[in-house]
């Protein structure tokens, strides 16, 4: 007897429908599971027959076939046990062929008939109810999870013995109230007025998130550029509905979904070592899955000691920073995942961390300027904010007025700004389905409609562009900032103030390297 189910694979970060068709015949006794699946999915013919046995089910003697289809979708894991289980249950007449007709089944089967919690349980719902399914059967582990998607019945199921018993008579298992925890901000064990002194830092920090700019920081050790990056998560806004979807869905795939929080509230922050692979930071795998900057979707991603990554690993970031997402290529496919983050790296001033110290320095300046090139001009070109971190002065740590605004104050400021912006550009998203969230997403074409300069700030970006031999890139990225200090200020027209300090925040490249090459080696002689 044939009968199928309905399940689902995980393609990305995305669910993609896959029938599960089960065939009960005579013919030499044998299980055969076919549909381009991998090693870890035929490891479940085993377990789905010992937990099969031990839940009370006797497995004929005859031929059994289990087709996944479509056959052009590479299928992995151990989430299709349960509709594999229920196929074949439907096959041999142990539960009526109708039964769970309208459902997408996923869970993993262990040997004495327990159903255990799977991952990628976000997408397999969000995709059950794009295709008008009723319900989804799921691992009673990952209810909570489910029950994050609305307008569809999720059902938890605990073994296969209640499996059996629910689609004998439904009226058994009723579905749960689940109470989902509150959408409260947590309280972060950083605060900004935790940060003494280095209040120009600050200055570019705050800016850097109200227009969710990338920014590197350089200085020496202890100068607090650490404890900057760790601060700023604590000023952005909540997350919206739809990003903490998108996100719970991300970290679901990974595995990384905590059980006490089953939907991502928290902005995240990442920090991955500097030892950290080209693949843990991109995503890999035979079927990839989500790496370090997939994971910090939404949130930041802090590279601390940058100048130690290795080069090849560090480049992967030029396609994700301009496209907001990163593809990988595998002969079953292309992935893509999303990759909107804020980049935060720092490094510190030379191989030592004491330049400019004369005192303290032991670098040479050739060796200075090997180390600051470990980081490519391209992925330079892509900071739209490099700052100077100076070392804490004794005043700055003893000074009655050391502590600045707290992390609620400048949030609100960020909030303000942000929905300056979002109202801005609400127009352009409704015109095209490349929506632009913030002022670091904006295009050339963009930048033109709405990023008006006044007469005096645009002679003084151009003296900039011809003395520090800007590229288009760095000239569009200095306007970016502009734009972002001027909402800051509610100013509909960038000015040159704006200008100005937006170039201030780009005097990193290798011209600045030279002059301070001459006044180091005159310092030295």
């Amino acid at each position: 007897m044939f009968c199928s189910v309905l399940s689902a694979a995980i393609y990305g970060i995305d669910a993609v429908k896959v029938q599960v068709e089960a065939d009960v015949s005579d013919g030499m006794p044998q299980f055969v599971m076919v549909g381009s699946v991998s090693s870890r999915v035929k490891e479940g013919q085993d377990r789905v027959k010992t937990a099969l046995r031990n839940a009370g089910v006797a497995f004929p003697p005859k031929r059994v076939t289990v087709n996944l289809v479509p056959a052009d979708i590479r299928k992995d894991g151990s989430r299709f046990d349960l509709p594999v289980a229920v196929a074949f249950l439907k096959a041999v007449g142990r539960i009526p062929p109708k039964s769970l007709s309208d459902a997408m089944i996923i869970g993993e089967v262990r040997l004495n008939g327990a159903i255990q919690g799977v991952t990628g349980v976000l997408s397999t719902v969000l995709l059950a109810r794009k295709e008008g399914l009723l319900r989804c059967v799921i691992p009673h582990d990952n209810i909570i999870e489910a029950k994050a998607v609305d307008g569809i019945k999720v059902i938890g199921v605990a073994s296969l013995q209640q499996l059996i018993a629910y689609c004998i008579d439904e009226t058994q298992t009723e579905e749960e109230n689940i109470v989902l925890p509150v959408s409260e901000r947590k309280d972060y064990d950083v605060d900004f007025q935790d940060l003494v002194g280095q209040e120009y830092v600050k200055r570019a920090a705050l800016i850097a998130v109200c227009g969710f700019h990338n920014l590197l920081l350089r200085g020496g050790p202890g100068s607090g550029k650490t404890m900057l990056a760790k601060c700023l998560p604590t000023i952005m806004p909540q997350l919206t509905k739809e990003e903490s979807l998108e996100l719970s869905k991300i970290y679901s795939v990974a595995g990384l979904l905590p059980k006490d929080e089953p939907v991502i509230k928290r902005r995240p922050f990442r920090q991955p070592h500097h030892t950290i692979s080209l693949q843990a930071l991109a995503g890999g795998g035979r079927i990839p899955i989500p790496g370090e900057i997939t994971l910090a979707h939404h949130g930041v991603l802090f590279l601390d000691e940058i100048a130690e990554i290795p080069k090849k690993t560090i480049e992967i970031l030029r396609q994700p920073l301009e496209e907001h997402q990163i593809v990988i290529s595998r002969i079953g496919g292309r992935f893509t995942f999303p990759a909107d983050f804020m980049l935060v790296a720092a490094m510190n001033s030379c191989p030592c961390g004491y330049y400019p110290d004369t005192n303290r320095c032991t670098c040479s300046m050739s060796e200075i300027i090997r180390y600051r090139n470990k980081i490519s001009l391209p992925l330079l070109d892509r900071m739209d904010l490099c700052v100077e971190v100076p070392s804490l002065r004794y005043e700055d740590l003893t000074g009655n007025d050391r502590r600045g605004q707290s992390s609620e104050k400048l949030r609100q400021i960020v909030c303000r700004t942000q929905q300056i912006q979002r109202e801005r550009f609400k127009e352009k998203n409704y015109e095209q389905s490349n929506i632009i969230r913030l002022n670091s997403s904006l295009s050339s074409s963009d930048i033109e409609r709405f990023c008006p300069l006044t007469p005096d700030a645009g002679k003084l970006l151009k003296q900039a562009f011809e003395i520090y031999g800007l590229t288009a890139r760095g000239y569009h990225r200095i306007i970016k900032v502009a734009r972002t200090i001027a909402d800051m200020e509610e100013s509909d027209m960038i000015r040159a103030e704006h200008v100005s300090e937006a170039i201030c925040y780009r005097s990193l490249d290798k011209r600045a390297l030279w002059k301070e090459s001459e006044t180091y080696d005159s310092k030295t002689l």
